[in-house]
């Protein structure tokens, strides 16, 4: 049987619900050690994963509860509307992505492909397919506290030739990130890596997490839409 392809349009003012509630199905928010920290519904549509001034290790996590939907070899394209709003990102970590099951620590989930904020407004991107770990690569591209960009990545292009003894890789095998320019073009960035997650044949789920170990330090993670374009059989 064959393939066809479907987007799956989640715009957060849909799908979750009022603050008093901690998110509506497909998605769930989970709080670690965060005692007073919030995920609320904004008025301009944005899903915030909260941390307050509270002096403790604060997480809070975005997921589809570890049910992987996304068979990674039906999966061609994911697109994000989001925003990151501090005075200071010191001490604290974000990402946002596609991921395998969830855990605490970012870098330890088993399969990964994330944008990822550490410690500052500077965009690094990474992947990880259990065998092929690529961490922290540089994008160039740094972000404005409270300024929506948008975000995609790609497990469609083609194949990318490689000179022997390497291997021509596509698809999963080749996966690429993309932010909005000024004009709000998406641009690929990080061009000169090759993410290679051929060496995971498993599902994975949309995934966001900010993060602190301690400190009093303000930071929110705003999410407002998200599309996944993927294959699903005829």
């Amino acid at each position: 049987m064959g393939k066809i392809a479907t987007c799956d349009h989640f715009r957060m003012a849909d799908w979750l619900a009022l603050p008093a509630t901690v998110g509506a199905a497909p998605f769930i928010v989970e709080e670690e050690g965060a005692t007073g920290a919030s995920h609320t519904l904004a008025d301009d549509g944005f899903y915030n994963l909260a941390l307050d001034a509270t002096g403790e290790a604060q997480t809070l996590t975005f997921s589809m509860g570890d049910i992987l939907r996304y068979d990674i070899d039906n999966l061609i394209r994911a697109e994000f509307i989001a925003q990151v709003t501090s005075a200071s990102l010191a001490g604290i970590s974000v990402v946002f992505g596609l991921a395998s099951a969830k855990n605490a620590a970012p870098d330890s989930v088993a399969a990964n492909a994330y944008f990822k904020l550490a410690a500052s407004f500077a965009v690094v991107c990474e992947t990880d397919d259990g065998t092929n770990d690529n961490d922290d690569v540089a994008t160039g591209q740094t972000l404005v506290t409270a300024t929506p960009r948008r975000f995609a990545i790609d497990f469609s292009r083609d194949v990318q030739t490689v000179s022997p003894p390497g291997t021509s890789k596509g698809g999963k095998g080749n996966v690429h990130f993309y932010m909005d320019d000024v004009n709000g073009y998406l641009k690929r960035v990080c061009s000169s890596t090759l993410f290679d997650m051929s060496n995971y044949t498993d599902g994975l789920q949309l995934y966001a997490m900010i993060l602190k170990a301690s400190g009093t330090t303000l930071g929110t993670l705003g999410i407002k839409d998200i599309k996944v374009e993927h294959k699903l059989v005829a």
